[in-house]
């Protein structure tokens, strides 16, 4: 069998994207029939070149097993693939035979002519409205052109410095209104309609467009835009270098960068190099249900945001640049260059002046949404797993890390307690409602909290109440006048429309009777990318059941389904990146020709999904409990960190893994949704004991502190391992020090959008080695982490950047720090402003739960526990007062 190194790299049409003709597809056919031992051959569909099946199950059977594709399988399209096996020579043969084929029928070589997609516009009339209404411009295209579609004729420019850092440029059709991200679901400034015709004011022919931080300057023709600081004239973003593309499924502008300016952003997905982004690498955003173990692909999040840092004369200055706009797109960074390719929708563009890092997000997240106040429990350590099959085994979870004396707020479940996996429903043989809310009244009594899992998909079953009132309210998705029906854990389903209003007090009303059933503490929504274990148009099978009883691959397709290839919707001109592998928009989600309320397509709203969804689901727990929910979700948009928490999703227990979550972690708190973590140990596959060790070492100081494995890897729960546990009351131990702190990092950032765990540059933005720190970073403004994330090493090589830094553990100074890599055993912090003068009494809550529950200390010892008010009275250890 060959090795995974020893095969042939994967052509996919990211490489080339050139049609197979007809008679390179005979040729092929041909000589597949000649060396049929050593070729397997299907008919070609998007020409991807890949190890034969049997060759490649042993690349990937680590990534596939583990149950479902939550489980984080590797996607692959279920394309048909021309696969080579076994003989070099025949495989070296092909290859010669495919590549000549190609040169010779689309002309590949030094002869070949790009395609030419679009000429640009110019700029044909502007007006100045009044009142500070901004500017009026319209767009005449220069030539027309077909590729990826016909250009839109006539646009129309509008733009207007909403605030005194935050500047808005909008280019849409002149004649007719365009999709944009519902106001209702985003509030914010609206733009003037679009009339089709002239709108009164003033001519307006300057070359500038002052505001009070931010200049718009333009060019007439051909059309350009650019914004620069007005106190410096620093250029922010300039479009003069390439033409603006504007057709209906087909939006391209691009920006000139610095060589040396440091992006971030532009998620969500796995990004290897760390935090800030690499020239070349590829950034599709889309949201996909595709595992976390995916690097570059498109994940469950749809962020089009970036800030860029940039070191002027020895001084930091950033910027944002938000294209919010929710159809799928590529984003193409060069270096010295940013392109983005938009399949729909406008160019609705916000550019936020700064100029630190902090007053970037600020002024971010003024105009998304302030992040949501999260109640103080949910600072507590929390555990859940996939596979707690009964209530006997949550009990025993719960009595284990009593037991092991590990600090635990919040207990989870998956979807065990759900009946056939049904959302709102309770298991009655596994967990019994009597049985579950006296476990409930015992654990409430300890002050601990319960959270359960429900997934968008109800089961279609006429049994079944939840199903019954959704169809007499007529609130779901859907597909050729039908519902449309796709394919989850309980099997066939319908996916509710978040978008219309009866969708959404559906809901509410389902949360109620739910919560009436079961007092949860808040709710855990999952798979609402929307995810789908089928692709196409399905209906049920008539020749065997779906779901199949007792099957192990429930997430397999068993519908009857059919790909959808004849709408534009399905099948749009340009293919962004999707999963990865320029993938069907509706691979394993919902049908992109698919209608919400009031005909929107899922085409353009396939990315509000999740953030819907939070909306709908934070208005529930808001009315029933009159307190701040708690919510976390998978699938993210702009402005989603207002309503809910998010976890990376599914990730491996590796040493990668480890490291990956950091930057992932950052970028949240710059996307606004500061509530973020992983994993702890890693969702699967097993994790060894060396490496738990350092992940709660780490995740102990994620904002969301979470232990979660699937059901197919052994228990690690962190009192599994004695020296897990050691590390765990150690880890924890700080953190339940610090849960003053951190639920006053909490309230920072409802009130200004500060992240909570934060790069180490946004308290230094001088200082230009840490733009790529990735392995260490910052709780506040001052506490840095540097955790362990190498197996075997036994100490960390820490950047400390220029000033006095104290080790937090014993408050003895580490001396004056010029801004070079140290070797230090500690991994906790504080910054020289926050050094006491004076050592002080230790508090009298040094370790406290949430709820001021009392838990022994390492040393045996049972240490006094106030409330948690008096606890935020006291001082810390260190001396800081809180």
């Amino acid at each position: 069998m060959q090795s995974c190194s020893s095969q042939l790299p994967l052509l996919t049409p990211r490489h080339y994207s050139y049609s197979l003709p007809r008679t390179a597809a005979a040729a092929l056919t041909f000589l597949s029939l000649l060396l049929s031992r050593h070729l397997v051959f299907t008919t070609v569909s998007h020409f991807t070149l890949q190890p034969s099946a049997h060759t490649q199950s042993s690349c990937t059977k680590g990534a596939r097993e583990g149950g479902r594709r939550k489980a984080g399988g590797v996607r692959t399209e279920q394309l048909e693939m021309l696969s080579f096996s076994h003989s070099p020579i025949v495989s070296y043969l092909l290859w010669c035979l495919v590549l000549l084929a190609l040169a010779s029928s689309n002309g590949v070589g030094a002869t070949a002519k790009p395609k030419v997609v679009g000429s640009g516009y110019k700029l044909v009339s502007l007006v100045q409205l009044p009142n500070g209404g901004g500017l009026v411009g319209y767009l005449q295209v220069k030539q027309r052109t077909s590729t990826y579609g016909p250009d839109i004729p006539r646009l129309r420019l509008f733009v207007k410095h909403e605030t005194r850092e935050r500047v808005r440029v909008q280019i849409t059709d002149a004649d007719k209104p365009r999709w944009e991200v519902p106001y209702n679901l985003l509030p914010r400034e609206p733009a003037p309609p679009v009339t089709g015709g002239r709108v009164t004011g003033a001519p307006f022919t300057a070359a500038e467009y002052p505001g009070e931080e931010l200049v718009f300057t333009y060019g007439r023709d051909p059309f350009w835009f650019a914004v620069h600081r007005r106190s410096t004239r620093q250029p922010l973003f300039n479009t003069s270098a390439g033409a603006l593309l504007f057709k209906d499924q087909y939006l391209e502008v691009s920006t000139a960068l610095p060589k040396d300016a440091a992006l971030y952003g532009l998620g969500e997905n796995t990004q290897p190099g760390g935090i800030r982004l690499r020239p070349n690498d590829p950034y599709t955003i889309y949201t996909t249900d595709i595992s976390a173990i995916n690097l570059n692909t498109d994940l469950y999040g749809s962020h089009p945001v970036y800030m860029d840092l940039r070191s002027l004369a020895g001084r930091g200055v950033a910027h944002a640049v938000l294209l919010l706009n929710s159809n799928g797109m590529d984003v193409f960074y060069r270096g010295t260059s940013l392109t983005y390719k938009v399949i729909g929708g406008l160019l609705d563009f916000y550019f936020f002046a700064g100029a630190t890092p902090l007053a970037v997000v600020d002024q971010y997240t003024s105009m998304i949404g302030r992040p949501a106040p999260m109640p103080y429990w949910a600072f507590g350590f929390h555990q859940c797993r996939w596979g707690y099959k009964n209530l006997s085994v949550v009990e025993g979870v719960v009595e284990g890390y009593r037991n092991a004396q590990i600090p635990l707020d919040v207990i989870w479940n998956d979807d065990d307690h759900m009946d056939a996996a049904k959302d709102f429903t309770l298991d009655p043989v596994n967990y019994p409602r009597p049985k579950l809310l006296a476990f409930l009244d015992k654990i409430h009594a300890q002050g601990m909290k319960y959270i359960v899992l429900i997934d968008p998909g109800i089961a279609v079953n006429n049994s079944y109440g939840v199903y019954q009132r959704g169809m007499a309210r007529d609130i779901f998705i859907k597909l050729d006048g039908q519902p449309y029906l796709a394919q989850v854990w309980p099997g066939p389903v319908y996916f509710p429309d978040f978008l219309n209003p009866n969708g959404v007090s559906w809901w509410i009303d389902e949360v109620r009777r739910f919560h009436d059933l079961v007092p949860v503490d808040g709710l855990w929504i999952d798979m609402n990318e929307a995810s789908n274990f089928c692709t196409g148009k399905c209906t049920i099978p008539k020749k065997h059941q779906c779901p199949i009883p007792d099957s192990k691959t429930p997430w397999v397709c068993c519908l009857d389904c059919k790909n959808l290839t004849n709408t534009r919707w399905d099948e749009p001109p340009y293919k962004i990146n999707a999963s990865g592998q320029t993938a069907r928009l509706g691979f394993n989600t919902i049908a992109t020709s698919a209608t919400h309320y009031n005909g929107i397509l899922e085409y353009n709203a396939h990315s509000l999904y999740g953030f819907s969804q939070a909306i709908a689901t934070h208005k529930a727990l808001q009315g029933l409990q009159g307190k701040r929910p708690f919510i976390l979700t998978r699938s993210t948009f702009v402005g989603s960190g207002a309503y809910a928490a998010h976890w990376t999703g599914d990730n491996k227990g590796t040493w990668e893994n480890l490291r990956y979550s950091i930057s992932t972690m950052l970028n949240f708190g710059i996307f606004g949704m500061p509530m973020v973590g992983s994993d702890i140990c890693g969702f699967y596959p097993s994790p060894t004991e060396e490496l738990c060790n350092r992940w709660i070492e780490l995740g102990a100081f994620y904002p969301f502190s979470r232990d979660h494995a699937n059901f197919a890897s052994p228990r690690q729960e962190l009192y599994v391992w004695e020296s897990v546990a050691k590390s765990a009351r150690n880890a924890l131990g700080m953190r339940y020090k610090l849960l003053p702190y951190l639920y006053t990092l909490n309230y920072e950032a409802h009130l200004t959008g500060a992240p909570v765990a934060r790069p180490v540059f946004f308290s230094f933005p001088d200082f230009t080695p840490c733009y790529g720190l990735s392995t260490q970073f910052l709780l506040g403004a001052g506490v840095m982490v540097s955790p362990v994330l190498e197996e075997g090493a036994t100490s960390v090589r820490a950047l400390f950047p220029p000033g006095t830094w104290a080790r937090c553990s014993r408050c003895s100074a580490a001396g004056s720090s010029p801004g070079t890599p140290a070797r230090r055993r500690s991994r906790w912090w504080w910054r020289s402003r926050w050094a006491p003068r004076r050592r002080t009494r230790r508090a009298p809550c040094t370790w406290t739960t949430t709820s001021g529950r009392r838990w022994r200390s390492r040393r045996g010892r049972r240490r006094t526990c106030g409330s948690t008010r008096a606890c935020a009275a006291g001082r810390s250890r260190c001396g800081r007062r809180r």
